[in-house]
């Protein structure tokens, strides 16, 4: 995973190379070659990369600010002024603080007399000013277009593939065999128990409104994903008895760490539609956690007759986990179980 520190790193390394070539491509235009490295040039090269430094973290702080919602309701025209006049003052403030005074006060130090042309620094301060517009509007600007339009494309891809899930799911549930089972099952009920029907019919509606509500959302908390597959749990408990059994054992402080809507039913979906399952050999599906990530695991028992699978339910959810994080779906299968770790994420890794 991408290292939280990384956007920071890369400024450095950005600033070291820039000032690297910027200093030796004055000290080529001065004296013909770059053959040129003493005490003083490192003590310019260390001025002027911090310099660049603190000027490129100026400029993420005023784009991030700028493209930020808070501010667009602004006037188009107004805002571009303000912006540019925002990158001049603060490239001017830059210069006085860690080039001008830190200047003066090493030769005060070494108790050199410096006569410091007020056209020089007049002129100092124009071309810091012109060369932080240039690289505000033709690096950071360009820079954080970019990464908005690809936020906004993998905010896009989410939600089709929210909607895929959504569409994938309610395809099983209204699917006729589905469909037919779960009439039959609610039809001996009535019969048998009203209150265990109604019961069931409160359930299936819940499995039907959550999956007609989750297309809207990329991430639900762990709570109300449980509470779905809790629904979904009862629905097949009752229609195949003790044939499947569910063991689930989340702790509570768990439970508001997030993951893609309907998730954990197309897990247990996944696990009955592919698995045989009878009294004597039931099929016994584990939801728990290790670490930050949801485990759902079940004994393999192949069915005899063969399923057919498109394999579109475990390849959206790991579809999803790539729009949202650079954690990753795990998928393992030995000779007597199928488990899917699933990561549980928290709202600063989204």
């Amino acid at each position: 995973m991408r290292s939280k520190y990384y956007p920071f790193l890369r400024l450095i390394g950005i600033a070291a190379i820039t000032t690297v070539l910027l200093y030796y491509a004055l000290v080529y235009v001065h004296n013909g070659t770059i053959w040129l490295f003493n005490r003083g040039v490192l003590a310019e090269l260390a001025f002027a990369f911090f310099f660049l430094l603190a000027l490129f973290w100026s400029h993420t702080l005023i784009s991030k600010f700028f493209t930020s919602s808070s501010l667009a309701n602004l006037p188009r025209t107004f805002k571009a002024i303000l912006e540019g006049v925002t990158v001049i003052l603060t490239s001017v403030l830059i210069c006085y603080l860690l080039y001008y005074l830190p200047y003066v006060y090493i030769y005060e130090l070494a108790n050199v007399q410096l006569d410091l042309l007020p056209t020089r620094v007049r002129l100092a301060y124009v071309i810091s000013s012109i060369a932080s517009l240039f690289f505000y509007y033709f690096v950071e600007r360009e820079r954080n277009i970019k990464q908005l339009q690809a936020e906004h494309l993998r905010a896009e891809q989410l939600q089709k593939e929210n909607f895929r899930a959504q569409l994938e799911s309610l395809k099983n549930q209204v699917n006729p065999h589905f469909l037919f089972n779960s009439l039959n099952v609610l039809g001996s009920l009535i019969y048998k128990n009203q209150d265990q029907a109604v019961q069931f019919l409160g359930q299936l509606s819940e499995v039907y409104r959550t999956l007609l509500d989750s297309g809207q959302q990329q991430l639900v908390p762990l709570q109300k994903e449980l509470e779905l597959a809790n629904a979904y749990i009862y629905l097949m408990k009752t229609r195949f008895g003790d044939n499947v059994q569910f063991e689930v054992e989340v702790p509570q402080d768990k439970l508001q760490l997030q993951l893609p809507p309907t998730s954990v039913q197309l897990l247990i979906e996944n696990a009955i539609k592919h698995n045989g399952s009878t009294s004597k050999k039931p099929l016994v599906v584990k939801i728990y956690t290790s670490g930050n990530k949801l485990v759902v695991e079940n004994n393999l028992q192949p069915r005899l007759s063969e399923v057919t699978s498109t394999g579109l339910g475990l390849q959206n959810i790991s579809n999803r986990y790539k729009y949202m994080s650079d954690e990753q779906v795990e998928i393992n299968q030995n000779d007597s179980a199928f488990t899917v770790k699933l990561p549980l994420l928290s709202t600063d890794e989204v």
